[in-house]
């Protein structure tokens, strides 16, 4: 019997640190595919370099050069945005979903600028805002604030009708209903809204200091190491600005997961 728990243990741990291994494999194997690639000369070195070339370039761009600086602008105007769509988009997106007929209204609206490129949108924001911080902070928060809207509203119209009914049925008002059941069943909705609209701002947000006149940002450094054919710092930039979009990502699915840890049960 001892044996059986032993062995059921060490299975237990064995599993426990295979999940621990198991994300970074993707990664390694990547690098491992990009490295033999660049040393075996699959790889035309002049257009892409190796990773240790890059990486070490990068380190040092972000240690000792401006890339630090163009990261913690790009940062910043993609909370903003974020900040921005959220504040407008959750609420906003409780009251259209609380009623089905107005859902029903506002959903054509709300899916056709959703499945309007954004970068569509750069012409009439540049109009409205200029060339400044407005018009990159407003279209980001524009594309996330439809995620968000959208999400939002669809988990209140579909929240569980039993539990709603049970409420209802013990005597429980309006109010208690929206913040006891309504309010707790569109959470797991509201947070996949949340990281699709934190990934969809800092998208815009690059996208943005690319094409709208800009002098810093993680855009506007991509764009410059290809006008100068800085490959590596490019390359590097990539990479940061993607890693960057991954932690935010993981970052509100930790929360998720601690707020939310009751969902589908």
């Amino acid at each position: 019997m001892r044996a059986s728990a032993d062995i059921g243990l060490k299975r237990l741990r064995g599993a426990s640190w295979l999940g621990r291994v198991q994300p970074a494999v993707g990664p390694l194997l990547l690098l491992a595919i990009w490295w033999l690639a660049a040393l075996t000369g699959l790889l035309n070195t002049r257009l892409i370099p190796g990773p240790g070339p890059t990486f070490a370039t990068t380190w040092q761009a972000l240690v000792h050069g401006t890339m630090s600086h163009d990261l913690a602008r790009t940062l910043m105007r993609v909370l903003y945005a974020f900040a921005i769509a959220a504040g407008f988009g959750v609420p906003l997106g409780i009251l259209i979903g609380a009623n089905e007929r107005v859902y029903r209204s506002v959903e054509f609206l709300i899916d056709f600028f959703r499945s309007t490129p954004s970068t569509a949108l750069f012409p009439l924001f540049m109009l409205m805002f200029g060339l400044g911080e407005e018009s990159k902070v407003g279209l980001a928060a524009f594309a996330a604030f439809l995620i968000i809207v959208f999400n939002v509203a669809y988990g209140v119209l579909n929240a569980r009708k039993t539990r709603i009914l049970a409420a209802r049925s013990m005597g429980a008002s309006r109010l208690r209903i929206f913040g006891d059941v309504i309010f707790l069943e569109t959470l797991p909705q509201t947070f996949v809204g949340l990281r699709a609209g934190v990934s969809i701002a800092l998208v815009v947000v690059v996208v943005a200091e690319m094409f709208i006149g800009g002098t810093d940002g993680m855009g506007h450094r991509i764009i410059e190491d290809q006008y100068s054919y800085n490959l590596k710092d490019m390359y590097g930039s990539l990479l940061v600005s993607g890693a960057v979009g991954y932690g935010l990502n993981y970052m509100f699915l930790l929360i998720e997961r601690y707020f939310v840890h009751w969902a589908g049960r």
